[in-house]
This record gives structure tokens, sequence and C-alpha cells, in this order.
């Protein structure tokens, strides 16, 4: 996660030549490093400005040719921070992510969630209240199957580690949502997530959305706690069915 990138430009083809790279270029070039492993799940790619040198284009052409990456799942940026690489070859999940239990995982969000949410309270700008809010909304309008539920469950509370504006804090978070994808999860969330219990998790996001956005600490904490706590009692309640 920590090696350096560059882009050499002393070939005569391609995006390596003198010339200035397109954004679709300068996609295709990222895009190869990300696939390759150059650049690995969690790295943070150069500041804009950098890439603009490297590739002897504008910033704007740079900004788009990320622009172009985030579509295609490859990374994600985030204001303030910079842009990471969320692509993950198979061959690089960590044998923890399929051993580890629902119950277990909920123990570590009880370790990282609530001073996820102190950060957030503490450090969130606008923007990122506004894309926390984005994502509750997407959250709330998928409905009742426990798949889409799922997938916008664990985009909302990596949005709310975002707003931490802590990156160590966010790839944390990405390594949380990683176990959320193992097979024992999947069996206990079909279980779990019926219409009534997505209903009231929707509601505890929608409490826990505001209590961020008016700055109220206490209430967050007590509201993160509340909703990890009604999680993990559904999880024992789906184990002792099983």
């Amino acid at each position: 996660m920590n090696k350096n990138f560059s882009i050499n430009r002393e070939s005569g083809d391609g995006v390596g030549s003198s010339t200035a790279a397109s954004s679709a270029n300068i996609a295709v070039e990222l895009r190869q490093a990300i696939l390759m492993g150059d650049l690995v799940f969690g790295q943070k790619l150069p500041p804009e400005r950098s890439l603009a040198v490297q590739f002897g284009a504008s910033r704007n052409t740079v900004r788009e040719a990320l622009r172009k990456l985030e579509e295609s799942k490859l990374v994600s940026r985030r204001v303030g921070s910079g842009t990471y690489v969320t692509f993950r070859n198979d061959n690089d999940r960590d044998d923890a992510a399929d051993a580890t239990s629902p119950l277990e995982l909920i123990e570590v969000r009880f370790a990282v969630e609530p001073n996820m949410t102190r950060l957030a309270v503490q450090n969130a700008g606008a923007r990122d209240l506004d894309r926390l809010e984005e994502a509750l909304i997407q959250l709330e309008n998928v409905g009742d199957d426990p798949k889409k539920f799922s997938r916008a469950d664990e985009a909302f509370h990596l949005c709310l580690a975002e707003c931490s504006r802590n990156p160590m804090m966010v790839w944390l978070y990405r390594q949380v949502n990683e176990v959320r994808g193992n097979t024992l999860w999947f069996e206990a969330r079909e279980k779990i997530l019926t219409p009534e219990r997505i209903a009231e998790y929707n509601r505890e996001h929608r409490l826990l959305y505001n209590a961020i956005r008016r700055r109220e600490m206490d209430n967050a904490l007590a509201l993160i706690n509340d909703h990890l706590g009604d999680a993990r009692t559904d999880l024992i309640g789906a184990s002792s069915e099983g």
C-alpha cells in the first residue's frame, strides 16, 4: 500500500509518449496499473497535480480520467482526502474475511464505529454530510430486497467512515465491508433482513444522520451503539434459529 507509483514517460508509443495524454489514455494507463497490481487495493493515488505533470496533461484531463475510473468501480475519490484504489483482485482476498463470523464482525464494528461516528461529528464538512445524506436516501429507496439493502447499507456506513476525514478509518471500514461479502454473512442476512427489520434499520440510520448533522455528539454515539446492539441481537436470534 505504501509503494510509490509513477508513469514512465520515455517510451515512444501510447500514453508513455512525450505528447500530452488524453483522459481516455490516462484512464487506460491507470486501469492497467490497477489490474496488474502496480496500484493495489486501498492505495492512495498521487495528487491530481502530480499525475498531470507525469502525464503532461491538464488537471482537468486527469480529473476526467479519474472520473472514468470511479465509474468503473476501480477507484473512489474523496473530497479533501484523495483518490484511493477500490479494486481488489480475488487472489488478494484476506483469509480472515472468510473465516470471520457475523457475530465476530459485530464485535469489531463495536470497536470501530462509535469512534468513527465521533470523528464524523467533529470533522465532517458540508459536502461530506451531503454525500452521507445521498447515501441514506439511496438506502431508504432500495426497498425490501436483502441483497440490495445490504449493499446500500455498506455504502452508507462507508460514507460515514469517510465523514471522519481519517484515511485509516476509511481503510479499516473497507475491511469490514470485505467481511460482509463472505458466505457466513450472506446466509445470516437472508434470515435477518425482513421488511420489518429493514424499516427499523432505516429509521435508526435516519436518526443517526440527523444527530451527526446537528453535531449532537452524545446522541450520535448512543444511536450508533443502539444500532449495533440491535444488529447483534438479530444475529444471535438468527444463529439460534440455525
